[in-house]
């Protein structure tokens, strides 16, 4: 099952983010795909609202993973600068996407330069640029049979 959704401004895009956040449960991964300026940063800032998060959301652009505390612990990763999944286990990152030992969300953005880290089954978000403001979201499940 898929959803879609049009945003037509950041604001509302963090308001789907916070919603949607409010129904998550862990453990959870979430890869966010698209685009650069597509709109993951924003969405990340929205759903870490919708997890009582109150820190300022940024990027971890240059840092691949900051760490939140609220309902439940957001791991929000950057993945953009990574080479391939063996960089991303060599900096210790598989323990964030095993489901059995996972505590909380991880979040990632420009989670396709790590194709195959991530568990079979998790949440793909897809964010397609309409025009400058709108956006298309779209929310499925991966590796649902």
């Amino acid at each position: 099952m898929q959803i879609e959704v049009v945003s037509n401004s950041d604001k509302m895009t963090m308001e789907i983010a916070k919603k949607y956040a409010m129904s998550i449960k862990s453990p959870t991964v979430v890869s966010l795909v698209g685009d650069l300026g597509a709109g993951k940063t924003t969405f990340a800032k929205g759903f870490a609202e919708g997890l009582e998060i109150n820190d300022l959301i940024t990027s971890p652009t240059f840092t691949i993973m900051n760490t939140y505390e609220g309902r439940m612990p957001l791991y929000h990763f950057d993945m953009y600068r990574l080479n391939g999944k063996e960089e991303a286990e060599e900096l210790g990152f598989s323990e964030y996407f095993d489901l059995k030992t996972l505590k909380g969300v991880s979040l990632v953005e420009w989670a396709e330069n790590v194709k195959g880290l991530l568990p079979q089954l998790h949440i793909e978000i897809v964010f397609t640029k309409i025009d400058d403001t709108k956006r298309k979201i779209s929310i499925g499940v991966k590796g649902w049979q």
